[in-house]
């Protein structure tokens, strides 16, 4: 009785109509003024999972979910059960439910992440035989069709003969005597044909007289030559109906052979259309899923910009004012919340506000509040609101108060919420403020969470004496001279009884008297101090708007600077890449003339002044794209080249093998590829980077690169080897892990190596993403060297390894 009382209170019902115009189909909106709250939180989280799933559906379709064909079809499901005729209307109605639920199965079934919808929908059954024999019988104008059975079809052919035979009867009847006719019309008396008559020439027309105007004037006369053919036709009619009647029976069984699966569909398509009602009115509140939590577990209480929905109803729709937030953050430890302030300031609202946010969230409702929304899942929620007045019962305000306050203390238990207006009023002050602190003395040991409204300033001292309690005022605007209905935290109200008066009009002295009898108990200072803590209150909320909105400049000139950061260092890499696309072909052209001048050596004879022409023009090329382009590094000195060492020529770009050293002369023969040359110490460096700390040696002249010997292996300058595409470790070249600019120095060097004219060079670039690969090939395709290349096969590598066949 009091769970009724508190929704009555809470104008629960309202609310509930508000659902109720989201549901799409009858049977939603009267599950939605009906609705069932939960009593574990389990049925909570699966309706919440519901509402949240509909939600995603809502928001992610480009046209809502449809309910459209899916009909109330529970009486006529209850009558079939019971061996009753279903009507043609009726049945259309079941067809047209198993269509719609069908569609409604098929749009879930095609959505992903919503397991919850899809369980529910998983075992329903639509019965589409039973939709199609239905259509096949019934027509779109709700009535039985020709097709439904050959004997109708027949009997409905007959009838047709009979009618056009009486038609045609009666027409010649009234052109024959169209004297005696009234009208020229064929109508129906007792399902007979008749035609109208004048009463004074009835004896022209011989028949049965089965009806009169009002007058008198005119008879209804059924000819005697068709009274045969209505009997006939009266015949008939009786079968037709018959037959009829049989077809329906024989459709009204299907219907109940299967009426315990049809009334889980109807059930599953109420589910699911009160869930899209949730989730609908959710998004139009613009609220947030709540996510219950354990108090024991230390978690806070967390509703911020907390709205009552049905004010939120009123402002959209009736004009009402704007509504006022509030915020609810209570701490675990807090059993009672004593709310105090001015009358019409808004205490009573927000008990309301709670309640109803609690209620919400357990039918699975999203509340209209800030993300997060975190509230315990309160198995009652109790309350005590408004005055119960009964001239009946001889209850007064105080009697109805305490009637029902222990209702709520027979009914709560450590999870309920329990709201309570005006805690002790309506008798004695004494000993109204002495029995209100007992009371939530008890419901701070007893109960989840209890939220009082109350004008006693003995319950303000409460928080200082136990730290259960809380204290929370509704502000009041002393200038304004009217309440804000914000809710304060930390701090006591004031009643300012006397100065709500004095706005609402009445009389200056009244209440310059009632100031000289206001207690003198400390009461205004208490009252000034509270007014000093709501000035400091308002003073830092106006500093911090301040300083939210120096952060918000701060953050948009940071995000400026970011942004020109950005800009600097896209420009920056921009003009790095050119400048490395640029360094990049330069060294490509360079190493193309390199590659020339090498295969015109090696198509020549190879004699001693080919090789110092060959020389020069390395010379050349080295000057050119070398020393003008390339930024020489510190020195590493202490470095001493040895007979074997691999070293590098950076004017040539190129790696080396140290054949023979001469310190004397401050030089030393390398090769590289198929040619071998003398270049100075001081033209050379390790693969580190070090470079070479000759000897002081007197008048020896520096040298980059002298003519040099070339040997050109015999099989080589002739021509004439052929070697097979065997794999060894010295064709072979791994570019694994590098990047393109870095593979294209090391297969240059690569391919320069290979002295067997003919021979292949296999190189493995790995399979990844293929960008290695693809700029090996375009490597090779430039490369004057190479006559052909292909991928090897799967056993050798595939994709990965590319073979390269030299000239």
């Amino acid at each position: 009785m009091i769970q009724s009382e508190t929704l009555e209170l809470l104008e629960w019902p309202r609310l509930c109509e508000h659902l109720a115009t989201f549901a799409a189909t009858k049977l939603g909106a009267i599950a939605a003024r009906q609705i069932h709250i939960p009593t574990s939180l389990a049925e909570t989280e699966q309706l919440l999972t519901q509402t949240k799933e509909v939600y995603h559906l809502e928001t992610a379709l480009t046209t809502s979910l449809s309910f459209e064909g899916i009909h109330d079809i529970g009486d006529s499901l209850e009558r079939a059960q019971l061996h009753g005729i279903l009507s043609c209307v009726e049945l259309l109605a079941i067809a047209t439910t198993l269509a719609g639920m069908r569609n409604l199965r098929r749009v879930i079934d095609s959505q992903p992440s919503i397991p919850v919808l899809k369980e529910l929908v998983e075992d329903l059954r639509t019965y589409p035989e039973l939709e199609q024999e239905i259509h096949h019988c019934i027509d779109e104008r709700a009535e039985v069709a020709d097709r439904a059975s050959p004997q109708l079809g027949a009997i409905r052919g007959q009838l047709k003969q009979v009618r056009d035979r009486i038609y045609q009867t009666l027409q010649q009847i009234m052109q024959r005597q169209s004297g005696a006719i009234q009208q020229q019309l064929i109508t129906q008396r007792s399902d007979r044909f008749v035609i109208p008559v004048k009463a004074p020439q009835k004896d022209s027309i011989p028949g049965i007289v089965h009806d009169s105007s009002t007058t008198g004037a005119t008879l209804y006369i059924e000819p005697n030559a068709i009274v045969e053919m209505n009997n006939r036709l009266r015949v008939l009619l009786r079968q037709e109906k018959a037959e009829e009647e049989a077809i329906l029976r024989a459709l009204t069984e299907k219907v109940a052979a299967v009426n315990e699966d049809l009334e889980r569909l109807l059930a599953i398509a109420t589910t699911l259309d009160l869930a899209t009602a949730r989730a609908r009115y959710s998004y139009w509140l613009k609220a947030n899923p709540p996510r219950f939590i354990d108090r024991s577990a230390a978690d806070l209480i967390t509703l911020r910009q907390l709205r009552h929905p049905l004010l939120i109803w009123q402002h959209h729709h009736e004009q009402g004012p704007a509504v006022v937030p509030i915020d609810l953050m209570i701490s675990p430890h807090i059993r009672v919340v004593a709310i105090t302030g001015p009358n019409t300031g808004g205490k009573t609202v927000t008990l309301k506000t709670l309640g109803l946010a609690a209620l919400m969230a357990k039918i699975g409702l999203f509340i209209p509040a800030r993300e997060p929304v975190e509230l315990p899942w309160f198995d009652e929620v109790l309350a005590d609101i408004g005055d119960e007045q009964s001239l009946e019962q001889s209850l007064s305000t105080f009697s109805g108060h305490i009637r029902r306050i222990t209702r709520i203390l027979a009914a709560m238990s450590q999870e309920s919420l329990v709201l309570l207006d005006e805690v002790g009023a309506g008798t004695d002050p004494s000993e109204g403020s002495a029995l209100a602190i007992a009371l939530l003395q008890h419901l701070a040991d007893y109960a989840g969470l209890t939220v009082a409204t109350t004008h006693y300033g003995e319950l303000k001292a409460l928080k200082y004496q136990d730290e259960r309690f809380e204290n929370a005022a509704v502000e009041f605007d002393d200038v304004s001279l009217s309440p804000t209905y914000r809710l304060l935290w930390g701090i006591p109200g004031r009643s300012n009884a006397l100065t709500i008066a004095s706005r609402l009009g009445l009389s200056s002295e009244i209440i310059e008297v009632a100031k000289t009898h206001v207690a003198p108990s400390g009461g205004a200072e208490i009252n000034q101090v509270i007014a000093g803590l709501e000035s400091q209150r308002r003073q830092q909320e106006i500093k911090a708007k301040e300083a939210a909105v120096l952060l918000a400049q701060a953050e948009k000139l940071n995000q400026e600077v970011s942004q020109a950061a950005r800009s600097l260092e896209e420009r920056e890499q921009l003009l790095r890449q050119q400048q490395e696309q640029t360094l990049l072909n330069e060294l490509a052209q360079a190493k193309a003339e390199i590659a020339q001048v090498i295969r015109r050596l090696q198509e020549g004879n190879q004699t001693g002044q080919d090789a110092q022409e060959a020389t020069k023009a390395l010379n050349e090329i080295s000057e050119q794209y070398l020393p003008s382009r390339q930024v020489k590094a510190k020195p590493k000195p202490g470095y001493q080249p040895k007979v074997g060492d691999r070293i590098r020529i950076p004017k040539l770009g190129q790696t080396a093998e140290v054949l023979e050293v001469s310190l004397a002369d401050q030089e030393l023969i390398v090769r590289f590829g198929i040619m071998k040359m003398t270049v100075a110490l001081t033209d050379i460096e390790s693969l580190n980077g070090e470079k070479v700390e000759p000897p002081p040696v007197k008048n020896v002249e520096p040298k980059i690169l002298k003519a040099a010997k070339v040997t050109v292996p015999a099989a080589t300058a002739s021509g004439s080897s052929s070697v097979p595409t065997i794999r060894t470790s010295r064709n072979t070249v791994d570019l694994r892990g590098r990047r393109v600019a870095d593979a294209e120095m090391e297969l240059t060097q690569a391919i320069a190596a290979q002295v067997p004219v003919g021979g292949a060079l296999w190189i493995i670039h790995g399979k990844g993403t293929g960008k290695l690969r693809e700029g090996v090939h375009q490597i090779l395709d430039q490369s004057p060297q190479i006559k052909n290349y292909e991928l090897a096969k799967d056993k050798d590598g595939g994709s990965g390894v590319t073979i390269a066949y030299l000239k």
